[in-house]
């Protein structure tokens, strides 16, 4: 008598079946990861309008909006915008833990944990170095910076650092205290928020600087100051290269300065420039201007998340027209805007 016959795949229809498998995963891997980084730029726009919101509450309470920065002897004055603004973001314990009549490094704000607090609304989903800094004390780095201009930020009244000074023409600026009526070209028109890169290299304290706002190409050349890898890394800070950006350059714009870092052979790297920190001391730049080149970057292809002072948030493709963006980078240039 003949055995039952075993009926089973063959060793084709095994590779097959495989195949068709691999074949499905392929399609779907990517759906996949254009539905996560989808669900990553809706949170990121989120985020800065939560902040746009929490800027119109600030000018509802104070009739004005607030300072980049305080210049002047009171070292509280040193705190950032993303710091004044806590209690209107739903994050009144944190505003009450830190002590803002000092400055955020001294105690008892150095001690208690304020710098190194985590603060969700100020960062990107898409971040991938969104780490506390090793430094003592720690700082949590934020991933969104105020629009301070296209280039001049502030130009002190004096070498002594007294309380006064001309703002430069962005949305924020040094001892500011604009208000809805100093945005001449329209509050839909002009720059509020937009995204940075945590961790930027910087070249600072240079003083070369002039009114004249730098070609691209000219960038390397600035050789001289001080070179750190540390830009975007302290969100108490309302310093430019802290929580700020200028429009000189495009979104995503590769601005490459000298390298003088140990660790890399590469004598140029993608970063920012700052002629002379706001609240210099040193005899190259006490009275100095500030200048500053500090690009808005993102990790999102092709474009950044931005906001606008009427509390709207626009996807700004890295392509858009160099003298649009700086247009809108301006409170009352009196430029046309187009469409962008």
């Amino acid at each position: 008598m003949r055995s039952p016959s075993r009926r089973g795949f063959t060793l084709i229809e095994l590779l097959v079946v495989i195949a068709i498998i691999a074949i499905l995963v392929g399609l779907l891997l990517p759906a996949v990861q254009q539905a996560r980084e989808a669900a990553r730029r809706t949170q990121c726009k989120n985020n800065l309008k939560q902040i746009g919101l929490a800027l119109h509450n600030y000018l509802s309470t104070f009739s004005v909006f607030p300072p980049s920065y305080c210049i002047g002897s009171a070292k509280g004055g040193t705190w950032s915008i993303h710091a004044r603004i806590l209690p209107y973001l739903d994050q009144a314990n944190a505003y009450n833990l830190a002590d803002l009549n000092v400055g955020y490094g001294d105690p008892p704000n150095s001690t208690n944990g304020i710098t190194s607090q985590n603060l969700p609304s100020y960062r990107c989903p898409s971040e991938p170095n969104g780490a506390v800094s090793m430094s003592t004390p720690a700082y949590f780095p934020p991933n969104y910076a105020f629009n301070a201009g296209p280039w001049k930020l502030f130009t002190p009244t004096s070498a002594n650092l007294a309380d006064g000074g001309t703002p430069g023409d962005g949305a924020f600026a040094p001892n500011s205290k604009f208000t809805a009526a100093n945005f001449l070209d329209g509050m839909s028109n002009t720059l509020c928020f937009s995204e940075v890169k945590t961790y930027t290299s910087q070249i600072s304290n240079d003083a070369a600087a002039t009114n004249a706002i730098p070609d691209l190409s000219l960038m390397p050349g600035y050789l001289a100051g001080t070179f750190s890898t540390q830009g975007h890394r302290e969100w108490t800070d309302g310093k430019i290269h802290e929580t700020g950006f200028t429009t000189t350059f495009p979104p995503n714009t590769k601005v490459f300065i000298a390298n003088k870092g140990t660790s890399s052979p590469d004598p140029l790297v993608d970063g920012d420039y700052i002629s002379c920190k706001e609240r210099g001391t040193s005899a190259t730049c006490a009275g100095k201007p500030t200048y500053a080149a500090v690009t808005s970057r993102s990790y999102h292809v092709g474009i950044v998340h931005s906001l606008l002072m009427d509390g709207s948030t626009r996807a700004v493709s890295s392509n858009i027209d160099t003298n649009l963006w700086r247009n809108l980078g301006t409170r009352m240039g009196g430029e046309v805007i187009g469409d962008y």
